[in-house]
């Protein structure tokens, strides 16, 4: 989870720069905020605690004799 976090605190800023120059091209100019980069965060941080949970209780519930036999 904290190299989710770290990820997005290095992408923000250069997607906000990257995302401020495309939208300068425009006539109508439209200022980029805050809350899309907060929502990606925590999708990016959902999907990675969704992921990890499912590891987890794969790794809790598997026999470990199976795991034995194979080795």
């Amino acid at each position: 989870m904290i190299l989710v976090v770290i990820a997005n605190v290095i992408a923000w800023p250069a997607a906000y720069i990257i995302i401020s120059k495309f939208l300068e091209s425009y006539a109508y100019r439209v200022e980029i905020g805050l809350e899309p980069f907060l929502l990606s965060g925590f999708v990016a941080l959902l999907i990675a605690f969704i992921t990890i949970s499912y590891q987890v209780i794969k790794s809790a519930l598997a026999n470990p004799i199976d795991a034995i036999k194979y080795e």
